[in-house]
């Protein structure tokens, strides 16, 4: 049987889709190269590296950010929670202040660290608290303590500068210039530091490791206070120049106001305080502190604090000081005062004190003015020749002093009451009141002729007039007058030097006196406010005198005094009688004798010129009814003056002094007493019962001294060569 299926397909569906092997087969691509595979490995593994060092670097830095985020804010916490109070931080000054009150009251000197209250940020005045931000923090009320942008920028310019990164600007914030003025919560210690310029200094220092904690303090401020009380702080505790820390004491010191009143152009200038006080201060250069005062209002312009016409307006109108901080009165005498007052209330107080004083500013104004008056028209230009002033009522109160040329000036040289030198015939006074105290005439008469004194162990000794002349007998009256020296000498002799020197050291003359006879001619030294005092004595009627400028010491906010005055009028010396007698005989020393030049135009005064060996020293010392003041010109090293004696220049400026004095000062006549004879109208004889002659020699003056019992005339002493030829 035949197959019939045989030779035919099965009846299988066909294939949809054909085999891959049915598909049309393309031609082959050629063969490319392949590249080499080593690069492209080491290429994955350095991107693999990178990526693994920045992910390593990124985890690092991340934990070590966060470690020291945690560090940081654990120190911060430990900063915030030691911060003290508010109220705790406005005055940190280590010691107190001194203001010095003159006779009326009126403020006039400042010493130590001035503190005038505390202010808050918001209780001064706008200007003064804007014109601070715009100078030294314009961001501050949008930084949290510190200034990234301000510190990148003082940085910048340091190196620009050629400076190192943090010396120079210092791109500090308000807030960490108060973290340094806190000393970062330090106290002062006195056992620590040898002084508190030493703590200040170290509390200055710029190192890294001191501005790093510098930041954490501020950021600390910054948590604990709001940002006025930061500002607050910064206010109270800046130091401003001229003694003043704190803006209410610089607007008092130089303004005579208090911080909430000042002026945008006041303002200006205590914000410009801040960033060199001492040098930018306006009682130091007036002009350069109203330059800057200037560029701080322009910033305030431009930062939009004023308008463009408020800053012309206040630039065309700077701020000038008050009368007081104008005039600076009493620089001298503010030292004195100071220098005689008791230590721990003066220079070391840590007390707010309160010294009254006698010091009227009037007069302190016309002795300044008298001194720059006569060496602006009789002294040649560029001399160094001083001169002192002392002015002074008759029980000691001292109303005036000028130590020198210089008068806006402190803690100098006070040739008033440190410069000791020789009084020459200024002394000549109190041998006379000797004299006149044992019951001599100033109608007495002495021979003004040649002496000669041979002193035991230095040979003879002989003195000589000013003139070289010699007038022959003279009244006491007469040889005072004319400051004759033979006279002196005869009468100091006969009284017995012994009680002159005891005269003139009751009267206030504390230097050593000299024991030889030279000690009439003024041999002896003393300072210019011993003999004013001195003269004091005679004008008061003999007693002496203790010249005073202090009255009443208390502590600021106290009624009840600590202290009251150390001086004044002491026990007397002389006879009321003898001492008017000499205040008659010394006013014809200014009417009609040396110190002619010393006479005042409408009221009568008294005085005496003296001018030592080479015009090494020029004194004129006078009165009238209610004034006594001294005079002293001289070099500081002793150079002689040229052509000036006693009653020259000192009396010239003494007389311009004294003008300005009594000024409104109703005319008094002086406690004189003219001898009885003279004022009988009746021709007086020659010679009358009780009146005396000098002795003419050595042996003769002894002889009256052994009649008068007077004693010994004391063992004589070496004399002075450098006043054997004192003059006037």
């Amino acid at each position: 049987m035949s197959n019939t299926k045989k030779g035919k397909r099965p009846l299988v569906a066909d294939r949809r889709y054909p085999k891959a092997a049915d598909k049309p087969k393309k031609k082959a691509a050629p063969k490319r190269r392949k590249r080499t595979p080593a690069p492209k490995r080491r290429g994955n593994i350095l991107t693999r590296l990178v990526r693994w060092m920045l992910r390593l670097i990124w985890v690092v830095t991340s934990r070590a950010t966060l470690v020291g985020l945690v560090v940081l804010g654990l120190a911060v916490g430990y900063v915030y929670i030691t911060l003290p109070d508010l109220e705790d931080l406005l005055d940190g000054r280590a010691r107190g202040s001194v203001t010095l009150v003159d006779r009326d009251g009126a403020v006039f000197a400042w010493r130590g660290d001035q503190f005038g209250g505390a202010v808050t940020a918001t209780s001064v005045s706008p200007a003064l608290k804007n014109a601070v931000v715009a100078t030294e923090d314009k961001r501050f009320y949008r930084h949290f303590g510190l200034s990234p942008r301000g510190i990148a920028s003082a940085v910048r310019i340091n190196l620009r500068e050629g400076r190192g990164p943090l010396q120079g600007h210092g791109g500090s914030t308000i807030t960490q210039q108060t973290a340094k003025l806190l000393c970062l919560g330090v106290e002062y210690d006195p056992t620590e530091w040898e002084s508190e310029a030493q703590y200040v200094s170290d509390c200055r220092r710029g190192s890294i490791q001191r501005k790093a904690k510098e930041a954490v303090y501020a950021l600390a401020m910054e948590a604990k206070y709001s940002k006025d009380e930061i500002l607050s702080i910064y206010l109270n505790r800046a130091y401003m120049g001229g003694g003043a820390y704190g803006a209410e004491a610089a607007a008092q010191r130089y303004f005579g106001k208090p911080a909430s009143a000042v002026t945008p152009a006041e303002g200006a200038m205590i914000a410009g305080l801040l960033t060199a006080p001492t040098r930018l201060s306006p009682t130091a250069n007036l002009q350069r502190s109203q330059d800057r005062a200037a560029t701080i209002l322009r910033l305030m312009g431009e930062q939009g604090y004023l308008s463009a016409a408020e800053v012309a307006k206040w630039q065309a109108e700077p701020a000038v000081l008050s009368p007081a901080a104008r005039r600076k009165a009493g620089g001298y005498f503010a030292d004195w005062v100071m220098a005689s007052g008791p230590e721990f209330f003066t220079r070391n107080t840590t007390e707010d004190v309160i010294i009254a004083t006698t010091l009227d500013q009037r007069i302190q104004k016309a002795a300044e003015d008298a001194v720059q008056q006569i060496f602006d028209t009789k002294v040649r230009e560029g001399s160094k020749a001083q001169a002192a002033i002392v002015v002074m009522s008759a029980d000691g109160a001292v109303r005036a002093m000028v130590g020198g040329r210089e008068t806006r000036v402190a803690g100098v040289f006070n040739r008033a009451i440190q410069a000791e030198r020789q009084t020459g015939s200024a002394f000549k006074p109190f041998v006379y009141a000797a004299a006149l105290d044992l019951g001599y005439s100033p109608l007495d008469t002495v021979d003004d002729a040649p002496l000669t004194i041979n002193i035991p162990g230095s040979g003879p000794w002989s003195p000589r007039n000013y003139t070289g002349k010699y007038e022959g007998r003279v009244t006491l009256t007469r040889a005072l007058e004319q400051s004759l020296n033979i006279p002196a000498v005869k009468v100091s002799e006969s009284v017995g030097r012994e009680l002159v020197r005891q005269v003139a050291s009751q009267f206030g003359i504390e230097s050593d006196l000299a024991a030889g006879p030279a000690l009439a001619l003024g041999a002896s030294e003393s300072n210019l406010l011993e003999m004013t005092g001195a003269y004091a004595g005679i004008l008061n009627g003999g007693s002496s005198v203790t010249p005073y400028g202090l009255v009443e010491l208390r502590l600021k906010g106290d009624d009840e005094p600590l202290m009251g005055t150390g001086g004044g009028i002491g026990e007397r010396v002389i006879q009321e009688d003898a001492a008017a007698q000499l205040v008659w005989m010394m006013q014809q020393v200014v009417d009609q004798g040396t110190g002619g030049r010393a006479k005042l135009p409408d009221r009568p005064a008294a005085g005496k010129t003296g001018t030592t060996q080479a015009a090494r020293d020029a004194w004129f010392i006078g009165f009238t009814a209610d004034y006594v003041a001294g005079v002293w010109m001289g070099y500081d090293d002793n150079t002689p003056l040229t052509g000036v004696t006693g009653g020259g220049l000192p009396a010239e400026m003494w007389r311009e002094a004294m003008v300005r004095v009594h000024e409104g000062v109703p005319v008094r006549p002086l406690p004189a007493q003219v001898p009885a004879q003279l004022r009988n109208t009746a021709p007086q004889p020659q010679t009358r019962p009780g009146r005396r002659e000098v002795p003419n020699s050595t042996e003769g003056l002894i002889e009256m001294l052994v009649r008068d019992i007077l004693g010994s005339i004391g063992e004589p002493g070496r004399p002075n060569d450098n006043v054997s030829g004192s003059d006037r």
